[in-house]
């Protein structure tokens, strides 16, 4: 582990300082390798997916292993997405000149060597290896054991690039060693690694923060929340609440409780709950929801829940207060949503909750890098220090100081 380690921080000085042309040539030759070896990539999913069938994964965590001829090539695309990005190095974000006449200057760096944890979904690979390769950063990824054989693939695929380059194969690496030890020492490997962002379930990125001597952007739980107020456009709620939850149930951003003013339930919980039924949606609910559909009850536990199923708490609410108060006990920081042709609300509801991501009249499902704009994320972190929401190039840099003189001593 610790030559390994040892010759990624090595390698960090060259991607560093490698210039924004060559990377996007580089981005795109990646691109074009993935295309080329796509059959591969796919066979070796195929193992992963037979395996996960045989470990009787859920259908929602097979959908997210999952990789076809439509998904690699996605992944190709993403790749010449990132390429194309504005060059997040060598940015002044600040300059001025002091009264002792030094020139300073607050320019963006990279931070250097990125640990990424991350479950199930083999896309991540080449997307977070892009992202750290644009902004100048090594990426050292582990991959859930679930997708070994898809993320393997991936990632020599990357790395023969890398070589033809003339450059270090450690600049996008795999851990070496994948157990849970392996995993225990890297976090603790501080004095080569930089930065450690882990994505999957609650359990692991509660090991991870707490385990951890390197510092740590989570990607946390994505209890999302979508409010139907009062004043809300039936079409808009029910167009918005059914591909909050349904479009990609397993996913972060997608909805786990819907919340709706209790003097438009008679109006419009009909239509949610034929839609949602329609829709295969294991629906819960509280006391008050109840009296107008029958579903099981909610409890507090399902509250907590991030189910990544195609499974939903309803909860009727007095009114925007008794929102947010809920939203405030269990929301994870992640993404809420209103629904409302209400300004007045909407804006309250913005200023008040307190998450990563709010949205006024929009599916929570746009919490998304590439649906920024960031070409895709390293992860979207419920933090609120240095990242926050969809991490992309950008949030995978900081800063330091130049300062210019011509003799000056203190």
């Amino acid at each position: 582990m610790k030559e390994f380690l040892q010759k990624a921080k090595a390698s960090a000085i060259t991607i560093a300082t490698l210039d924004g042309k060559t990377k996007n040539r580089i981005l795109n030759e990646m691109a074009d390798a993935l295309i080329v070896n796509l059959k591969g990539i796919v066979t070796e999913n195929i193992k992963d997916m037979e395996a996960g069938k045989k470990n009787n994964l859920d259908s929602a965590l097979l959908d997210r292993l999952l990789l076809d001829e439509a998904r690699v090539n996605a992944m190709a695309k993403s790749l010449r997405e990132i390429s194309i990005l504005k060059e997040p190095l060598g940015r002044i974000l600040d300059g001025w000149v002091t009264d002792d006449n030094l020139r300073i200057e607050k320019v963006s760096v990279p931070i250097g060597v990125v640990g990424v944890i991350y479950e199930s979904r083999p896309n991540v690979t080449s997307d977070v290896a892009a992202l750290c390769f644009k902004s100048g950063n090594v990426a050292i990824l582990k991959g859930g054991k679930e997708a070994e054989h898809s993320n393997n693939a991936i990632a020599k695929v990357l790395q023969a690039v890398l070589i033809k380059n003339n450059l270090a194969k450690e600049i996008i690496s795999l851990l070496p060693d994948a157990t849970r030890e392996g995993v225990a020492k890297l976090i603790k490997e501080d004095e080569y690694v930089d930065l450690i962002v882990p994505r999957g379930g609650e359990a692991l990125i509660k090991y991870i923060s707490s385990n951890s001597s390197v510092p740590v952007v989570k990607h946390d739980k994505g209890l999302c929340h979508t409010y139907i107020h009062r004043d809300a456009s039936p079409s808009k709620a029910l167009k918005i609440a059914i591909n909050a939850k349904c479009d990609r149930p397993g996913v972060c951003n997608s909805m786990e409780t819907l919340i709706l003013d209790e003097v438009i339930a008679k109006t419009i919980l009909p239509g949610l709950y034929k839609s949602f039924v329609d829709n295969g949606t294991k629906l819960k609910g509280c006391a008050k929801t109840r009296e107008h559909i029958f579903i099981d009850p909610a409890t507090d536990e399902d509250y907590n829940t991030e189910y990544l199923a195609n499974e939903l708490n309803i909860k009727l609410v007095t009114g925007i207060e008794e929102a947010m108060a809920h939203i405030v006990k269990y929301g994870s920081g992640h993404s809420e949503a209103i629904i409302t042709e209400n300004y007045s609300a909407a804006e309250k509801f913005m200023n008040a909750i307190d998450a990563a991501c709010v949205y006024v009249n929009a599916s929570t499902r746009f919490t998304d890098g590439g649906a920024f704009g960031f070409g895709a994320e390293v992860g979207i972190s419920t933090n609120k220090l240095h990242a926050r929401g969809p991490m992309g190039i950008n949030e995978l840099t900081t800063y330091k100081f130049k300062i210019y003189g011509n003799g000056q001593v203190r």
